[in-house]
Formats: C-alpha cells, sequence, structure tokens
C-alpha cells in the first residue's frame, strides 16, 4: 500500500511517502523534486529532514549523497560515474547515513569509493557496512604510539621512525619519489600482520596500474586494498575516496589489528574538493579553496590512532602531499603539516643528485621519533642525524677551500660513507636486523676505509652471512632488542670473519 501526501508546509510543499510494510507496520519517507543540476552537484527542494552524509535516491534510479541543506532546499553529490537524473525528478530521503560495505575479503581486491570491484574478480559479498563520515575515536579509548612501523627504508627508520597509529606527512615536489616511500612501506609489512590500504586519488589510471603491477611483483597484494579514484573516476568518488579507505580501516581495527593507510594524494583531493565548492557557489578564500578545507582533512587525519589493546587496534596514515618548487608554505600543504605528527620531505635537488630516497634530513621530522626504536637500532642512529648535518655543512664550506684540515678531511670522508649507506634503490625495503648491523658498522668506523663497491657488497652480504655462521648473535638480539658488550664484541669478531671471507680487508 503507496500512498502520497501533501505536506502542509505552503513553503516546501514536499510529499510525505507512507508505505505500509508487511509487518503492517508504517515506514514514513520525505520525497522532494530536483531543482538544478550542475555536473555531480544536484540541488533538491521539498526535504527540509536531513543531515550531512544521508542517502537520497532519485526517480532515474541515481543516488545522491547530502553535503549543504538550509531550511528550503538540500545540495547532494551524485553518486557513480553516470547521470540519468533530470530537473523536476522526484528525490526520496531514506532517512540513512551512507555506509560502505566492508569484510575480510577485500584484503588482495581493487575496488572504487563506493566499494565496488574494479578488478574483474567477482562481487564482494559484505559483513557489515561502517560509515563513510564517522567521529575521530574518543582521546580515552586510546593509548600512547610506542610500537614502530618498520618502513623498511634506512633513512626513515633510523632517523625519522614511524609509530603504529601515527600520521606522517610525505611532502614534496612531483616527481621526487613520494610515492615509491609509500609503496616501500606497504611493501615491508609482508609477513607482519598488517593490512595496507593504498588509495589513490585524482591520479591518472596508467600510473595507478603501475602501482599495482608493483605490489603484485612483491607479493604485497596479498595484505594490501587499493581504494582507487583516478582522474577518470567522478568527483563524488575522488571526494569519498579517502573517507571510504579510513572506514575499511576501522572495520579491521575492530579486530584488533593493525592497519597502515596511505593517501596518494591529498592535494589533488583538496583540489577535486575547491572544484566542487565552487560549484556549490561558496566564497573562494585563500588559493580559491573554501574556508572550510581545513575540516575536511583535519576530521579525516583524526580518525588515524592506536586503540586500547582492549578495544581495538591501530591505524597509521601515510598521507602525500604536493609541493610546487619545494614551496612548503602553500595553504594546503601547511594546513597539512600542522595536522599531522611529522613530516618527511623530498627534495628535487637530492633527487637529481642521485640521493634517494631523496629525504632532506633538515626539514624531515617525526614527533615520535625515537619513542617507537628499538634500544639497538636507538643505540646505532642516535648520532647520524647530526653527523649527516655536519657534513653538509662542511661539504659547503670546503668548496671555496682548496686546502682543509686532516680532522676535516676525515669527518668528510666519513660523511660520504654515511650517504652511501643511505642510498637505497626503490622497491627494495629491507629488515631491522639488516640496519642494526649496517648502522652499528658505520657507528664503530668499519666501513669507513671502503668506497661505494665495497659498502654495497657488505650491505647485500652481511645479513646472509650472519644468518649462516652466526645465527645465535641475531637471536640474541632479537630476544634482548639491545646491544650488550658481549654482543658487540661478536658482532666486531663476525665482521672481521665477513671481511676475511670477502676479500674486503686492505
Amino acid at each position: 500500500m503507496l500512498l502520497l501526501l501533501t505536506c502542509l508546509n505552503p513553503e516546501t510543499r514536499n510529499l510525505i511517502m507512507v508505505q505500509k510494510t508487511k509487518k503492517n507496520s508504517v515506514e514514513i519517507t520525505e520525497v522532494g523534486n530536483i531543482i538544478d543540476i550542475k555536473k555531480d552537484v544536484i540541488t533538491v527542494s521539498g526535504i527540509p529532514n536531513c543531515v550531512f552524509g544521508e542517502l537520497l535516491d532519485f526517480e532515474s534510479g541515481d543516488k545522491g549523497l547530502v553535503i549543504e541543506f538550509d531550511e528550503k532546499r538540500i545540495v547532494a553529490l551524485l553518486m557513480g560515474s553516470g547521470i540519468n537524473a533530470k530537473a523536476g525528478d522526484k528525490a526520496v530521503s531514506r532517512g540513512d547515513l551512507f555506509r560502505v560495505p566492508v569484510t575480510d575479503k577485500l584484503v588482495g581486491r581493487i575496488v572504487n569509493a563506493l566499494v565496488k570491484p574494479m578488478d574483474g574478480k567477482g562481487p564482494i559479498k559484505p559483513s557489515a557496512y561502517n560509515p563513510v563520515f564517522k567521529d575521530a575515536p574518543a582521546i580515552m579509548s586510546r593509548v600512547p604510539i610506542t610500537e614502530s612501523l618498520e618502513t623498511g627504508i634506512k633513512i626513515l627508520d633510523t632517523m625519522i621512525a614511524v609509530g603504529k597509529g601515527q600520521r606522517e606527512l610525505i611532502i614534496g615536489d612531483r616527481q621526487t619519489g613520494k610515492t615509491t616511500i609509500a609503496m616501500d612501506a606497504v611493501i615491508n609489512q609482508k609477513g607482519k600482520d598488517v593490512v595496507c590500504i593504498y588509495c589513490w586519488i585524482g591520479g591518472s589510471y596508467t600510473s595507478m596500474v603501475k602501482i599495482i603491477e608493483a605490489l603484485n611483483g612483491k607479493g604485497a597484494m596479498d595484505h594490501t586494498i587499493i581504494v582507487a579514484a583516478p582522474a577518470s573516476a567522478s568527483s563524488t568518488e575522488q571526494y569519498l575516496a579517502p573517507y571510504t579507505a579510513s572506514a575499511i580501516g576501522e572495520h579491521f581495527i575492530e579486530q584488533k589489528k593493525d592497519v597502515l593507510v596511505v593517501f596518494d594524494n591529498l592535494t589533488r583531493h583538496a583540489w577535486i574538493y575547491r572544484q566542487i565548492a565552487l560549484l556549490l557557489n561558496r566564497s573562494p578564500g585563500r588559493e580559491a579553496y573554501p574556508g572550510d578545507i581545513f575540516y575536511v582533512h583535519s576530521q579525516l587525519m583524526e580518525r588515524a590512532c592506536r586503540m586500547n589493546p582492549k578495544i581495538g587496534g591501530s591505524m597509521t596514515f601515510l598521507p602525500i602531499a604536493d609541493t610546487l618548487q619545494g614551496d612548503i608554505t602553500g595553504y594546503v600543504q601547511t594546513n597539512l603539516v600542522s595536522m599531522t605528527d611529522g613530516q618527511i620531505y623530498t627534495s628535487a635537488v637530492l633527487f637529481n643528485e642521485g640521493f634517494r630516497p631523496a629525504v632532506d634530513i633538515g626539514l624531515s621530522v617525526s614527533r615520535i621519533g625515537s619513542k617507537v626504536q628499538s634500544a639497538a637500532l636507538k643505540e646505532v642512529s642516535v648520532q647520524l642525524r647530526l653527523e649527516y648535518a655536519q657534513f653538509k655543512e662542511l661539504q659547503k664550506l670546503t668548496k671555496m677551500r682548496a686546502k682543509i684540515s686532516s680532522e676535516i678531511a676525515k669527518k668528510i670522508s666519513r660523511g660520504q660513507t654515511l650517504t652511501e649507506i643511505l642510498i637505497q634503490p626503490a622497491n627494495a625495503p629491507i629488515s631491522e636486523m639488516e640496519e642494526i648491523l649496517i648502522f652499528y658498522a658505520f657507528d664503530v668506523g668499519v666501513l669507513d676505509p671502503f668506497g661505494r663497491e665495497e659498502i654495497v657488497k657488505f650491505e647485500k652480504n652481511i645479513l646472509k652471512f650472519m644468518k649462516e655462521k652466526h645465527s645465535e648473535i641475531l637471536g640474541e638480539i632479537k630476544i634482548t632488542k639491545e646491544l650488550t658488550p658481549e654482543i658487540k664484541q661478536s658482532i666486531n669478531k663476525a665482521f672481521m670473519e665477513f671481511f676475511k671471507e670477502h676479500e674486503l680487508l686492505i
């Protein structure tokens, strides 16, 4: 039984749809009319009772998401890529917030912002539905971040450590390796029981395919979900993509699992939101962005957390943002810096010099840092940032001098050795044990006499040698998490044995 009753309010003139269900209960739904369509933005009149994030059904079969409303009208974003709706069509309020289907079976899949499969592997049967727009976890349900998220990137794990539950911004010019850093972090989670979600926003479809192929080639798709909203997707999907990725991550948090989410990238997300805001006739502010652009990203970043182990797991965010010619003072960039727990700054100058990953140690920082490092890794890396900074300053000063003292020459030589150690090929993360061995060798100075080829040979073979000949030393480090005097003495003897075996003694 279906009745349409005219509302008594002469201003809204909306319809109330009263439907009698099978259980003899009555369901009342508001019905309005589409009065304007601008690209993916639809204006509806006649539905005065609504909330932000509510779903609308249109007469054409399309769906909309409420993003703005007042007493006389509401504005909705079209869901999906095509539109069949036209002015005058009816719009029905469902009275429910937009939720996306979630399930453990999403791991290994490629989905769009509406969690519809894009990989041709068939439908995904959901186990629950999570709201896309959700409040961040309460303070009392969180605990301090004390556990390290190992990225496998030497320069990050030693000097800019990331903890589980942290928000670490990756920022820099285009084509400076930001995506590669995020991919390496995802690849390194293999076998660590961390669910990774890679959210691709507004980039080219070709680049997205290359990322998926690289992750597949390293076996990382076994623990990764791709949320894809490339440039060819609708503006609604590009806007919703990071919130959808967070909603999926929260499903795994509830199961007390650790989650890593990469947003690539939020600069393009800000562009698409600016486009939507201008279609809504909102007043443009700084750099033509709407005034609420800060809230759009801050409500997203606040969802990263480390929950009380009795309640849930952790969710770590690695948002990516672009700069123009190294200018970190842009509106969106400074907003993101202020709402994250540190930033990894990539430099075009370092990238072009061949120092990769091109991380600028002077501008990069982690507000969690050494708190999450193991005692062994902390001991061998505590002086690295200072030594590298001194080396860069001495390098600048000595360019103008023909003669330098032996002490300065020794420091420069040691700095060059450190630079060679920090260089790392793309998509080749290493274990924490390798990092401890390599940087302990640098700390005690055994690598100082060697050139680039010998250092690379040492890095490639030292862990394999230790596993084959001195596995008991590695076992002690794993148990104690420290470098005791006895362990150090054993490592020193093992190094000498390694140099003899590989004919690296000078």
